[in-house]
Parts: C-alpha cells; structure tokens; sequence
C-alpha cells in the first residue's frame, strides 16, 4: 500500500482510480480484500512505546550535575565516610523519583488518533452491501457515506448527492465543504479544496455518498500527521536547555578545581586520602543540590495558580516556556473564533437602498414586516437540528446550524415552528442549483421557502419584499442587491439568500419545480466570529514583545478579516497562502516568516515548516490549536497549546498545556504567570549559586594556601540543602512585578542575563571572604573546631539572611512594590531552627563534628553575618546612583 500513498487521487479520474486499485464500483470479493489485509495491514493508526521505566531513570541520572553527585558519594563510602554518602545517594535518588514523577508528557498522540477511527463501515463486497470494522477496510473497497458518519479511510469519490463533509479538524476550515465525484482537480490543488475525496476522521453533514478506499492506516493523511508526530524528536524545553547549559558548565568548573587542588595537593605533598576528602567537598561545593528540585517545585507552584485560572499544564517546563514565548501562532477556527457560524447582519429592502446591512440583533426594530419572513424561511428551510445532548450544540450542517440559532434571537423555537409548519414538500439543496425549497401550509396560505446563493436565486424572482409590501423587482433593485451582497461577501461573510412564493397547493408530483417567479426576501451574512476577548489579549502580547501570528486552512478573505479585526494583520504586514508557502525555499520563507502576520490555506506540513523556520530565526515559538491537523506543529512547538472544550484528543495529547475554557486571554495570563516563573527561578538560581561560590572559593584558597579545611563535606550538603532550599523556594513564589508586562521576552540560550554573573561573582567572593575570616577568628580562638563551627555559621545565616534582599537587584530590601513575602519570613524562622538543632543538641552538634561557641565567637558571627547583607544594599545603592 505504500507505493500508493503519496499519489494525487483527486488529479485523476474515477475510472483511472478503479483501474489502479484493480476494483470496480461493484467492490472487491471477500477473498481478495482478506489478501490485501493480510499484505498491508490494518486500516489502524501504529502506536509508538511508551518510556520504560528504565529509559526514564537513565534520563534523570544522566545529568552532568547528578553525575558528579554520584561520583562524591562512591569516593565518600570507598573513603567509608558513611554519613556523606548515604546524605548524597539520597539526594541522588529524591531527585530521579520527582524527576520520573514528573514526567506528564504521555505518548498517547497515536492513540487518540487512533481513537478517532470510525469502528464500523458500510462496504461493497461481491456486489452486496455489508458492515465491516474499519480497521479491515483496505484500498479498492468501495464503502458508503450517509449523513452523520465518520468517514472510516481516505477515499476518492466514485458517486456522491448533495455531499457536504465537515473537515475542520483537518483543514482548519469551519465551513463544510461541498463535494463532486465528476470534478478533476490539479496535481497541487490544496487539501481543503479536493471537492472529490473525502479523508479519514471527516464528518458527513448533509447528503450521502460512495468512495473508493485509497489510502488506509498510515497512508492515510491523518496517518501522516502520526508519522510526522512519531518520526519527531522529544525536544528540551528551553529551561531544561538552560538548567543542562549551567549544569555542564558547573561540571567544567568543577573537573578543573578538583585537578588543580591535585595538583596543589601534589606539591604540598598531602596524603591521598585528605585530598579525596578535599575533592569531595569541592565536588559537592560546586553542586547547587537545590537547584533542580526547587525549579520544579516552583513550576509546580505556578502550575497550580495556572489550573485555577483555566491552564492546565501537561509538562511543567511549560510554565517558563510559555513566559518566554516571543512568538505565538495561534490556529484561527476554534482559538481565535469561537467555532460556530452566526448570522451577524441582514439585508432587507430598506438596506439595499441604503447600501449598508442591518446587524441582526437589530433587524426586528428596523425591518419589522421583512425579518419575519426571513427568519422563518430560515428555520423552515433547513434540515439541522439542535443536538439534545449538548447543550447549544447543531447536528448538520453549520450554515444551517447558524439560522437555527438566528431563529432563536428572534424568540423562534426551530422544533416548535417545525411542528406547528411541517414540511409538505421539498426540492432538496443540491450542488448544482446551489438552492433549496421546502413547502408549509402556514396561516391557511400554502408557502414556498426558498434559500441559496443570491446570485443563483436573483434570476428567478419577480418581486421583492418591502416594509410597504411586496411590489415588483427592478433592475435597479437588482443592482443594489447584488452590490450590497458582494460588499458583505468581500468582509468574508458567507451570503445566503431567501425568497417564497404563494402556491395553490401542495405539489403532487415528486419533481415539480417551485423555484420561479419567487418574491425575494433578502439575505443574511454569516461568519465564525472573533473572540470579543482576544483583541485584548493581541494588544497585551504585543506590548510584551510577542508576536501573534494567524496559522489557518481557512481562504486568505476571511482570515484577513478576523486578523484584522483582532489587530493580528496590520498595515504592511504579508499574508501568505499555502501555495505560495510551497514555492519557496527554507531560506525564503525564513526571511519573510519576520514580517508575516496571516498564514492561509495551509496544510499541517506547512504547519510544521513554519514553526521550525520561526525556531531557526531564534524564536521560541508557542503554538495554539485544537484539530488534528494541529498536533505536529503543537508537538514541534516549543511549547503546545490545545483547547479544551473544542480540541481534539489529538491535540490535547500532542500539546504541552491545555486551555480549559478556550479562552485565548488565559494565554496572556499564562505569558504573565511563565515570566514570574521564570524571573523567580533566575532568583533562586542567584541565590543559590552565590553560597555554592563562597564555598569553593572558600576550599580552594583554603587548599592553596595549605590551610585546613574550613569546611567538612558535611557542613557544605546541609548549608546547600537545609538553609538554602526553604529560602530558595520562598523566593519561588516572589509575586510578579507590576512592570512584569512590559519586558520584552528573554531569547538569550542562558539563565544569567545582564550583570547577573557580575554580581554572583561579587557577592560570591564577599561571602567566601567572610567565611574565611569566620574560620580564622574561630581556629585562633578556640582551635581548628571552633573555626570550622564559625565558618559554617557565617556561611549558614549569610545565605538565610540574604534570601531578603534576593527579591529585587535594584530596590533597596525594605521597599517592595508587590509587598510582603511570608514565606520569606517562615522560611527564615524555619532554617534558623534547624540550625539552633544542630548547634545546640549535644547528638547533631557531634554528628556535624561541631562545638559550642563563646559569646565573643557568636558576635563575630552576627557582624559578619550581617556584613552579607549591607554588601549587596551598598551594590543596589551604587547602581541606582548610576541610573538617577
């Protein structure tokens, strides 16, 4: 079947297809589709494995920064320093288990595919008619299509009646498309215009059809959509990027301090095994073990805020991502829109004179004769229906959907007018005519109810309603008609006409023809309108630096109309169609993607190009959908979001984050909450490195200077995971600054922006400097003991106490616009606990290899200590006297 797929059924004819697939429109015999079956396949979806446990363990341990800490904890129980290395392996393994924990990306996107597929067919076998289960069809079956179906394969059609196939979820397209088996299309005709095939998860909505099967499983275009989801990589998030780019340099810096305290061990002709000891603290020193599970716990955080405000996270990565995000591409139907044809304005009489429709929600004031018949030739005229099931939900098709619901503003029930006017005849809409009629007795009078294409309608009316009455058509009014019609059209509004006609009687033949001399009514307009909330949230992430770009299957009016309307498209933006996408080269397209606002006619491979030639331009590109042709791009994205309410399983499995209430302004709120996020991680990731600083500088001028040690292994894992982790997570949860949103988004592949390295360094020096002192008031005092107690303490409290002034790099540490942080002040009250334990009970203090200290020591401490904290308000004074 494979040598089949890529074939342009629809450039070929009926007769051509059967010859190819050695069928008939009689179907295979049983015994020949039971061979192909067994050569090709199930007409299923192939599933992808999902991780082993194993497969995630090993991508948890095999970070540069896990690894050194396995290495410290092997070197400590060879060196049977017991203690050191059942605190690491535990680290080690606490780490792997929320890791693993946290692994949401479910590899299920095949599976909701697959969930997709019709479970049962109507097909032709020998010349009968019979059901089978999709996953048998194969190609060359001959298989049936009826209103309501789930198209089962991908199929050219060999006959079809007033076919319409809703094939939103792969095209993008809100409308249904309008089928012809007859038609012969071009080789590179668009997805969405094969007016002669229909494709796999599509819905019939009106008429019936048949088709030939010429792609199943895989080869299908759905089954694409898999393959280009299977055949992708699992891509990092820019955090974990980043996070890995810290990691890895840290494991540089450490490799090279642990040789050169060899080297200097070497000259000083130390012992081995002290230096194995030395090598571990260093090793340990250089680790920020807080750092991984506190970033997580801080998404976490922000997930939890997110879900109450309607965004659900899948991956917690996502949360920062989404805050980076310079770039948003959002899919129109559904996301932009909200999914549901509505009747917007009506032209009645007084407005073809005038030029200009009247807005429906007016309609019943100014046109007060007119609308009436209007709207019932729009409920009567029409074979949709509510869905019982879902509330405001159509069964049919949404044209049709879109009068019911019109009906319904004016206080029509549809059923109820339906049952009170039944149907007693009809000339059903066909493809052709492009019009319908049914026929009702209402009041007495026998009517006729005309609906269609204006300018197939026109010619065949006589007369024209007016608010005076009905008064014979003019030319003149013929041309305000059709003016009038085409300036809605041109503002992508879909127009439908209306006429009726007075009869005798009910027809009593089967084909008679009702559609002359009618009295024309007027017409309506009809769009999937804008989101009223989205204009604002464009503007917002606009003014934040991110881009809103417009990525539809719908035609280039319409998507222009709506981008302009949500101020998406502006003057001298470029809109492009998927034809002219496929003309050009990767090094085009990256060229023009800058200046393009409007993507229409596009297929979810062109999908795919467009967010890949965004990431080659440096973007980090979020990408928001709900169809299936969306899961590639949403996959590729580097964060993907889905609608909840509207999305399919396919999207929501392929997507990062999930918006519960459709509502595109949750994405400007999730913008906001990802940049706290991220600007909170950039906090903790300075507070913590600066105790991880002071540390090793601490050892290594300690080492070459050949002093003692000031510090125990010990002493470093409880600082870096006892003092600092409570004060780092409170720093986590810092509220957003109120300028938050007016910051450009961060594209830089680093976490330390601007001088965020300079001061580190500084304040890193500065708390090693102290520390130093600490040890040698302390060794002089009261011996080696006392000074490592000293050292510890000063490098304990510095690091609690500067957790305060860690909320802002500019603002002094007692002015905070966004206010108190109590759990600043609990975690403060917390760590100072912890240490009060160890340094008082008589167990810790000796487990810890400490000592009691003299109430001179314990003055030393506070000031130097305190000394930590007057550093970094001096640096914050020096640099706002620069800038005023």
């Amino acid at each position: 079947m494979d040598h089949h797929k890529q074939k342009p059924w629809h450039a070929q004819t009926i007769c051509q297809v059967l010859e190819t697939f050695d069928t008939s429109q009689e179907g295979l015999s049983d015994a020949e589709a039971l061979q192909r079956l067994n050569k090709n396949g199930r007409n299923e979806l192939r599933a992808k494995p999902p991780k082993s446990f194993g497969q995630m363990l090993k991508a948890q341990i095999v970070d540069p920064m896990i690894l050194i800490l396995i290495g410290a904890a092997i070197f400590s129980a060879i060196l049977e320093q017991w203690t050191e290395a059942i605190v690491i392996f535990s680290i080690v393994v606490i780490n792997a288990l929320i890791g693993i924990v946290q692994e949401k990306k479910a590899q299920s996107s095949l599976e909701a595919l697959r969930n997709m597929s019709s479970p049962t067919a109507r097909v032709l076998r020998q010349g009968e008619e019979s059901i089978v289960p999709a996953a048998e069809l194969v190609t060359g079956d001959v298989v049936f299509l009826s209103d309501g179906d789930l198209v089962p394969a991908d199929m050219r059609l060999i006959d079809s009646a007033n076919l319409k196939v809703q094939e939103a979820a792969l095209t993008g397209e809100s409308l249904s498309s309008e089928k012809d088996e007859d038609a012969v299309l071009p080789e590179d005709c668009p997805l969405g215009d094969r007016a002669n095939m229909v494709y796999t998860s599509a819905m019939v909505t009106y008429g019936r059809g048949t088709g030939v099967v010429v792609a199943a499983g895989m080869d299908t275009e759905v089954g694409q959509i898999a393959r280009m989801l299977e055949n992708q990589d699992e891509l990092d998030t820019p955090l974990k990027q980043k996070l890995n780019k810290v990691g890895k340099t840290l494991t540089i810096i450490g490799l090279i301090v642990c040789v050169l305290i060899f080297a200097i061990g070497a000259i000083y002709h130390r012992p081995l095994i002290p230096q194995f000891l030395v090598a571990v603290s260093l090793a340990i020193s250089i680790i920020p073990e807080g750092l991984p599970a506190t970033a997580t716990i801080v998404m976490a955080l922000g997930v939890q805020r997110m879900a109450k405000q309607n965004a659900l996270v899948r991956k917690l990565p996502a949360v920062e991502t989404l805050g980076s995000a310079s770039v948003i591409c959002s899919d129109k139907t559904g996301t932009l829109t909200l999914n549901k044809m509505t009747v917007t304005q009506i032209a009645a009489n007084g407005d073809f004179e005038t030029g200009a429709a009247t807005l429906a929600e007016d309609a019943a004031d100014q046109h007060p004769r007119v609308y009436k018949d209007i709207v019932y030739a729009a409920a009567l005229c029409n074979d949709a229906s509510i869905d019982p099931d879902r509330e405001g939900a159509i069964i049919g098709d949404p044209t049709e959907g879109a009068l019911i619901h019109l009906a319904k503003d004016f206080g029509i029930c549809h059923e109820a007018l339906e049952d009170q006017y039944p149907r007693l005849y009809e000339q059903p809409f066909d493809s052709h005519r492009k019009r319908m009629t049914t026929v009702h007795r209402i009041e007495g009078q026998t009517i006729a109810y005309t609906k269609g294409a204006v300018d197939e309608l026109l010619p065949l009316c006589t007369h024209i309603m007016t608010d005076q009455g009905v008064r014979p058509m003019t030319q003149e009014d013929r041309r305000k008609v059709s003016g009038l019609c085409l300036s809605m059209s041109e503002k992508a509004l879909r127009v439908l006409g209306f006429a009726k006609k007075p009869l005798d009687d009910v027809p009593e033949q089967d084909d008679q023809d009702l559609e002359f001399d009618m009295i024309f009514l007027g017409a309506v307009g009809m769009i999937d309108p804008p989101r009223q909330e989205v204009r604002e949230s464009v503007r917002t992430c606009r003014s934040a630096g991110i881009r809103t770009i417009m990525i539809t299957g719908d035609h280039k009016v319409t998507a222009m109309a709506i981008a302009r309307e949500l101020d998406i498209y502006r003057s001298g933006d470029l809109v492009l169609s998927g034809e002219e996408l496929n003309s050009m080269t990767d090094k085009d397209l990256d060229e023009a993607v800058k200046n393009t606002s409007v993507f229409a006619r596009v297929s979810p491979a062109d999908k795919l190009r467009i967010i890949q030639s965004l990431k080659r331009n440096g973007e980090i590109a979020a990408m928001t959908g709900d169809g299936v042709n969306d899961s590639p791009a949403l996959k590729a994205a580097d964060i993907g979001v889905a609608m909840g309410m509207t999305g399919t399983d396919a999207a929501k499995d392929a997507s990062d984050m999930i918006l519960l209430d459709d509502s595109f302004t949750t994405i400007a709120y999730a913008i906001k909450e990802g940049r706290r996020v991220y600007r909170n991680i950039q906090k903790v990731i300075q507070f913590l490195l600066v105790g991880n600083i002071a540390e090793i500088l601490a050892l290594f001028i300690a080492t070459v200077f050949n002093w003692n040690s000031p510090l125990l292994a010990l002493h470093i894992l409880w600082v870096n995971l006892a003092t600092a982790t409570l004060p780092a997570l409170a720093l986590g949860v810092d509220p957003a600054s109120k300028h938050i949103m007016e910051h450009q988004p961060v594209k830089s592949g680093t976490l330390f922006e601007k001088d965020l390295v300079r001061r580190v360094v500084i304040q890193g020096i500065f708390v090693a400097g102290m520390t130093l002192i600490a040890y040698w008031i302390g060794a002089n005092s009261g011996g080696h003991t006392a000074g490592q107690t000293m050292a510890f303490c000063v490098l304990a409290f510095s690091q609690m106490l500067r957790a305060f002034n860690q909320r802002s790099n500019t603002e002094p540490i007692w002015v905070r616009a966004e206010g108190l942080n109590p759990w600043l002040v609990v975690s403060f009250a917390v760590s100072l606990a912890f240490m009060l334990a160890i340094l008082f009970v008589p167990v810790l203090q000796n487990a810890f290899k400490l000592t009691l200290l003299t109430g001179d020591q314990w003055l030393a401490v506070v000031g130097l200590s305190l000394l930590s904290i007057l550093q970094v308000e001096a640096g914050k004074g020096i640099k706002r006297l620069k800038k005023g």
